[in-house]
């Protein structure tokens, strides 16, 4: 075997880890659909918070 032939396996073979290894999307993640009746998504928390009323 070449070289050339070693490492386009290891990189086609390392490829589909590396690529989970920054999420795959399976998290679960809050999003303002999440959120209750009277609530509103903080961006900075990631949280729902009570929606303030005036």
């Amino acid at each position: 075997m070449t070289l050339k032939t070693i490492l386009s396996a290891a990189v086609l073979t390392l490829a589909p880890t590396l690529a989970l290894a920054d999420g795959c999307g399976w998290e679960k993640k809050m999003n303002a659909n999440q959120c209750a009746d009277g609530q509103t998504f903080d961006t900075t928390s990631g949280t729902c918070v009570d929606q303030a009323t005036s």
